[in-house]
């Protein structure tokens, strides 16, 4: 006895669909090859959601920008790291990143021609729809918003 042919099913594959809203957040070591694996990790993680290409370019400049920073004006965090975090949500990116703060508050430059540094917060700021500082005893968060409203405005 034959069993009767059965239907045609195609085979179901889990496929995952790209995560538009979520966070992600790294430690990386308070040094200067830490701003490629930084640049690296937001881009790739960026570039596997819904958000615009200009939109990832733009955090790409931000997090490198505010990681250089944070080695070049601040301390580490107490065991020695930077910490960086991202989320995307509502298409609005907003990248921070936390040190072990300075001794002064970080704030654009002024603007000068000749000067070979000191411009980073000024690109984030052309970048930023929104962007500040936040600190507390542990140390200092710099966070820019970008693609979109700001989702720490008050209203």
């Amino acid at each position: 006895m034959t069993a009767a042919p059965q239907p045609h099913r195609p085979l179901r594959t889990a496929t995952a669909a790209p995560v538009r809203d979520a966070s992600r957040t790294i430690r990386v070591p308070w040094r200067a090859a830490s701003v490629a694996q930084v640049r690296r990790a937001v881009v790739e993680d960026l570039a596997g959601r819904d958000v615009p290409a200009t939109v990832v370019d733009e955090a790409e400049i931000v997090a490198s920008e505010l990681v250089s920073n944070a080695i070049r004006h601040a301390r580490p965090l107490s065991d020695g790291m930077l910490r960086v975090h991202w989320k995307v949500k509502g298409g609005v990116v907003e990248v921070e990143v936390t040190d072990g703060g300075s001794d002064s508050t970080p704030r654009p430059a002024p603007r000068t021609v000749w000067a070979p540094s000191g411009r980073g917060l000024r690109i984030v700021r052309s970048l930023a729809h929104e962007w500040g500082v936040t600190e507390d005893r542990t140390g200092s968060t710099v966070w820019a918003s970008l693609g979109g409203p700001s989702r720490r405005r008050s209203h």
